[in-house]
């Protein structure tokens, strides 16, 4: 997740507690030990116009407005029924799609059949797919890839509606973002996922062999209803309106936790209109309580808001379960995470409520522009920046943070450090956090709802930092 990112093991020990990260979007992380405190190519999208900024100097300029989801995204209708006996959920899904491309065929991403989730014993099998109401017949090129060839070629701002039922074998309790823990159940990422890149095409990224993302979706709205046993509640992406439904605006992806939980519920000032709502959930048979993270997250979210502009929805979900271990894996308005994670865990995992969530990335191409800028809210966050500027970078990972997950899968050891770390050290380099931050929500503001790259990032940047490209370029972060 990240969907945060997954943390992976780190060789060398830090002295310290362990914390967070998720990997997968969507994946799952592996606990990281805390420093020591006293730390084939494609097109670009057309980016937004770009307004200079000055030179930093002390003051920071207002954000612009923030651009809103795209009229032509895909409009989802899933339908989930989840039989945790039977280790296994079900349902249907209904998808409008309007490319700003020519196509003649789509491509769906079958998440849960990569390779991680597959020795761990999920697997998503679609049904019939039909496409304008009539039968299609779909190949595999790999696991986690679905074709659907269309009819007839659709042009540019032509829609086509597909639907399929589809099935999805849940593991047992693993620590990933699709697991059955017995009195809780997690699912992220667990249908068919359009990989559309507005302006680019489809993104076919191989999955991760490591507990990391790799997906890509544009942002989409959500119509979501959740069938569970007697006595679960659901938690998901999107704001429930009544019992089983959740409706979610422009988000590229969707999470949910059902079990029975122990609630707290509140609001928060998250920079909009009205107060966002928080609801935290402890699964049945964890020692959690839930107040002290409603009580963190309400206070993260604010800060995050003043620091990055206003939080994108209305409401916030966290779940606690089993399966996550010290880890936490984040989805747009919800996350999961594993029991005694209140504290780097909650704080990053919501870092990704902007960087991932809200302005987008491919997370197989370039992990480091939400795994490292979620650990840049964190660390902000935790005032822990400092020692984390300290840490020591392998071999492998020093000048590689702006490396694809294809190399990550070689040198998982040090991916941690590479990106999660060596991301808010590169950014810290180019001058006071509170000019960095400003930068971010220039960035924020431009880029919401969208698939960002990286030079939108350091185009950005260079318009606080002049020198900024120079300055990334050493820690291996490029236009």
């Amino acid at each position: 997740m990240s969907r945060a990112g997954l943390a992976v093991l780190v060789v060398v020990a830090l002295a310290g507690s362990a914390c967070h990260a998720t990997v997968p979007p969507r994946a799952v992380a592996l606990p990281i030990p805390t420093p020591s405190l006293s730390p084939s190519p494609s097109p670009s999208p057309t980016p937004a116009v770009a307004t200079p900024l000055p030179a930093a100097t002390g003051g920071c300029p207002a954000a612009p407005p923030r651009a809103g989801p795209r009229a032509d995204r895909p409009r989802y209708t899933l339908t989930v029924d989840i039989r945790p006996v039977e280790h296994v959920a079900s349902g249907d899904m209904t998808v409008v799609f309007t490319p700003d491309q020519p196509i003649d065929h789509l491509v769906f991403r079958l998440w849960p059949n990569g390779p991680v989730l597959t020795q761990e014993g999920a697997h998503l099998a679609p049904g019939a797919v039909t496409v304008d109401g009539s039968p299609a017949t779909p190949s595999q090129p790999d696991p986690t890839t679905m074709t659907v060839p269309l009819p007839r070629p659709l042009a540019a701002g032509q829609s086509v509606t597909v639907s399929m039922p589809w099935r999805l074998t849940l593991p047992g309790n693993v620590r990933d973002r699709i697991g059955d823990d017995g009195p809780a159940v997690r699912m992220g990422t667990f249908f068919p996922l359009l990989p559309w890149e507005p302006g680019v095409g489809w993104a076919t990224d191989p999955p991760t062999t490591a507990y990391a993302e790799a997906t890509t979706s544009p942002a989409a709205d959500f119509d979501l209803t959740v069938t569970a046993p007697d006595g679960w509640t659901v938690l998901a992406t999107g704001v429930n309106d009544r019992p089983g439904h959740f409706s979610a605006v422009g988000v590229p992806d969707v999470g949910l936790s059902a079990g029975m939980f122990t609630l707290a519920t509140g609001t928060t000032d998250g920079g909009r209109a009205t107060p966002v709502a928080v609801t935290v959930g402890v699964a049945q048979g964890l020692s959690d309580s839930p107040q002290p993270y409603l009580t963190k997250v309400r206070d993260v979210i604010a800060s995050y808001a003043r620091r990055f502009g206003s939080y994108p929805w209305p409401s916030y979900s966290l779940a606690l379960t089993y399966g996550p271990g010290t880890s936490g894996i984040e989805y747009p308005m919800h996350v999961m995470q594993g029991p005694g994670t209140l504290g780097r865990t909650t704080s990053h995992e919501l870092g990704h409520e902007w960087f991932y969530a809200l302005v987008t990335d491919d997370q197989a191409r370039d992990p480091w522009l939400d795994e490292g800028l979620a650990s840049w809210a964190e660390y902000g966050y935790e005032h822990t920046l400092s020692a984390w500027i300290a840490t020591p970078m392998p071999a492998d990972a020093k000048g590689m943070a702006g490396q694809p997950m294809t190399y990550w899968n070689a040198h998982a050891s040090s991916y941690y450090r590479g990106v999660y770390a060596q991301t808010p050290q590169a950014l810290a380099a180019l001058g006071p956090p509170e000019q960095v931050d400003c930068a971010l929500r220039q960035y924020v503001a431009r880029y919401a709802y969208r698939i960002a790259r990286p030079p939108n990032l350091i185009d950005i940047l260079t318009q606080v930092f002049p020198a900024a490209p120079a300055v990334l370029a050493r820690y291996g972060l490029h236009r």
